[in-house]
């Protein structure tokens, strides 16, 4: 009887088709050879690395999954695999792709003009224009509906006044998707890079996601040509729809970081010996070992029916939080038992998972927190928002 893949214990890989196995492949093979042996100097000194951009271009992993423009017009499944395989390395690799493809440059597939999509698009996805997404503000949270940022008409422009937080390859992006309040309601803007009164300051002093840029944006009296609206959508619809491309791309990542961090732990346990034997000879070990491959394999069927559903084009918001839910979860409880298991050798970054366990304490929060998809659940059971 053939030997059973730790990582994949239900061969879910079988389940796969030939190019959606290729393509996991290529960016293992990317992961392991370009960007696993630099990442954790990257988040010791808490540095981007975007040496890696044009490679990650030139494998099509930026807007994977859109169509036309410039884009690999992969399905859902592919770019699922995407990142996971990218957050096996960091989840800081990862946010990069899945703020540029889902939160920028799906906005502007789904809501901009033919001119929009022709001027931003193809240098987006060869990585050659970098964006990032505006929507949450320090006093609002998971509460977008309470945005302070507005613009108003100025002839044929819009001034731009408030602030964004938290904001993803905010300090090195060349354009800002940005979510205002107008009297007609909520709108997008694309704001450039260098437009007076737009500044991005990079947020320092994290703990976490160390090798991603994060940021703040202000806008004061910021002049946006109407050109630069995207037109074809007004509300909080547009920016929660890119928010579920988002978090789907999400549910499949931290099964990434769960992956690495147990494959660390098991080969420290086989080497490490404790008492005149192996730790992975204690059955306490064992027994935390086999939990962790057990909530990764549910946390693979669960992303894998998402991916098939998105792709048949009846994915729900909710199942999106089911697995968002569970999967941060799943990975962010692994990481902190392996570093557990790791002693005192796991508190430093020559091991994953303290790295991946900090990662995942922003992941679980970013993206709607834990409790915002507990109740988005909830409310599809019984009807009542609990919000």
């Amino acid at each position: 009887m053939a030997k059973l893949n730790p990582f994949d214990l239900y061969d879910v890989r079988s389940l796969l088709s030939e190019e959606e196995q290729m393509i996991q492949d290529s960016v293992a093979r990317f992961v392991d050879e370009r960007a696993m042996p630099f990442i954790a100097k990257h988040f010791d000194e808490a540095t981007f690395p975007s040496d890696l951009i044009p490679e990650i271009a030139g494998m099509g992993l930026l807007g994977s999954s859109l169509e036309g423009y410039g884009c690999a017009g992969l399905n859902g499944v592919s770019y699922g695999l995407i990142c996971q395989e990218l957050e096996r390395c960091d989840s800081g690799l990862r946010s990069f792709v899945s703020v540029q493809s889902s939160l920028c440059m799906y906005p502007i597939l789904a809501f901009g003009s033919e001119e929009q999509k022709q001027r931003w698009l193809p240098g987006m996805a060869a990585g050659e224009i970098i964006g990032c997404f505006g929507l949450t503000e320090s006093h609002g949270g998971s509460d977008p509906a309470a945005m302070k940022t507005h613009a108003k008409r100025d002839g044929d422009d819009w001034i731009i006044n408030g602030s964004k937080m938290w904001i993803t390859n905010g300090s090195i992006a060349d354009i800002a998707i940005v979510w205002a309040k107008t009297d007609e309601g909520i709108m997008g803007f694309v704001i450039e890079k260098g437009t007076p009164g737009f500044e991005a300051p990079e947020i320092h002093s994290k703990m976490s996601l160390r090798a991603s840029v994060t940021s703040e944006l202000y806008f004061d009296n910021v002049r946006v040509p109407e050109a630069n609206r995207l037109p074809n959508v007004t509300g909080l619809k547009g920016p929660l729809s890119c928010l579920t491309q988002a978090r789907y791309g999400i549910t499949w990542g931290p099964i990434g970081s769960a992956i690495a961090c147990l494959q660390e732990v098991i080969d420290y346990t086989a080497d490490r010996v404790l008492f005149g034997r192996p730790l992975a000879a204690n059955q306490a070990i064992q027994i935390r070992l086999a939990d962790m491959a057990r909530r990764i394999t549910s946390a693979q069927l669960l992303s894998l029916q998402l991916g098939r559903l998105k792709d048949a084009g009846k994915m729900q918001p909710t199942q999106v939080s089911v697995a968002k839910w569970n999967n941060v979860r799943m990975a962010l409880d692994i990481a902190r038992d392996c570093r557990d298991i790791l002693g005192g050798s796991g508190i430093t970054t020559e091991y994953q998972a303290i790295r991946h366990m900090l990662n995942l304490e922003s992941v679980i929060t970013y993206e709607g927190t834990e409790t915002v998809h507990q109740l988005v659940v909830g409310r599809e059971l019984t009807g009542i928002n609990a919000f």
